[in-house]
């Protein structure tokens, strides 16, 4: 009998190669139609970027049926969630999505998994005392189930992960971790937590605009979501900053190091910045006031980032 291929082990060194060296971060709006998001995904793979990741909120589309609307929309662009809460949809429904996804789209998918945050958790009614704990126990059911389909590889998983109980698991459970609303120096303290081997797939916004005033000023709209969250705040504080930088929508030295702004160069220089402290893929996220602009940023940014 020919071995499961969720007992097998996915290849790493092959995972980080489709992936590519920088990918797109789109975030989880429904404000366009799902037209409108075929033919900015059809774009985007046309621009030359390998991998598109894209989040999940209460109010955005569920992240499973969200991916296989991207993948219909691509031919060969990676479609990674980043993240699928997990509290959103239990171990086996997230497993069977995640397999079907992965065996009709010829393994380009990638299911990136969360806790979330305890205001959205809450809100939906479950207990977020012990994240870590919620984790461990849903990987343990995601690993329990069975899938009765022809799979040509196991489907690979990367975790939400800031700190490092969550970084360490991580790094023993699933291919690696995705982070997000991070600098250059958390991802030298990733790359060190997790070992050399794992998936360091970090998100990074930019701000395509080289005037400082208003490109904070985007840079801070995006912010003050990030700057209400126990989980960031937490982060943000490991890596120096203080109560003082988290105030009137973020200190100017925050925002620069979380969002950098300027030309395309500039901005390409920050990714640069990612891989030389260990990340193995970026995934870019321009800050605009609608898709369109996005858009519009992506195909400023192609030439410096798929070079």
């Amino acid at each position: 009998m020919a071995e499961r291929a969720a007992s097998l082990p996915v290849d790493l060194p092959a995972l980080k190669q489709r992936l590519g060296r920088t990918g797109v971060w789109i975030p989880p709006s429904s404000a366009v139609t799902a037209d409108e998001e075929r033919r900015a995904v059809a774009e985007i793979e046309d621009l030359g970027y390998r991998t598109l990741w894209f989040g999940e909120t209460s109010t955005s589309r569920e992240a499973l049926t969200h991916a296989a609307l991207l993948l219909s929309a691509s031919r060969h662009l990676m479609i990674a969630t980043g993240i699928a809460n997990i509290y959103g949809r239990d171990a086996t429904a997230a497993a069977n999505g995640a397999n079907t996804l992965a065996e009709a789209w010829q393994s380009r998918f990638v299911l990136g998994l969360g806790v979330s945050h305890l205001p959205l958790v809450s809100g939906r009614g479950h207990d977020y005392s012990r994240p870590v704990s919620a984790m461990l126990a849903y990987l343990d059911a995601l690993d329990a189930t069975s899938f009765a389909a022809p799979l040509p590889e196991p489907v690979p998983r990367v975790l939400a992960a800031l700190r490092p109980k969550m970084l360490r698991l991580a790094a023993t459970r699933a291919q690696g971790a995705h982070t997000y609303f991070v600098t250059p120096e958390h991802t030298r303290m990733a790359r060190e937590t997790l070992g050399p081997g794992p998936l360091l797939a970090p998100e990074q916004a930019v701000v395509v605009d080289t005037d400082p005033g208003r490109a904070r000023a985007t840079a801070r709209r995006y912010a003050a979501l990030y700057l209400r969250l126990p989980n960031y705040l937490n982060s943000l504080r490991e890596l120096g900053f203080s109560d003082s930088d988290f105030e009137n929508g973020g200190s100017d030295a925050l925002i620069d190091a979380i969002v950098p702004w300027g030309d395309p160069e500039t901005l390409g220089e920050r990714v640069r910045e990612h891989h030389r402290a260990g990340a193995d893929h970026v995934a870019v996220q321009p800050i605009t006031a609608t898709p369109e602009q996005q858009l519009k940023d992506l195909r400023l940014l192609a030439p410096v980032l798929n070079h």
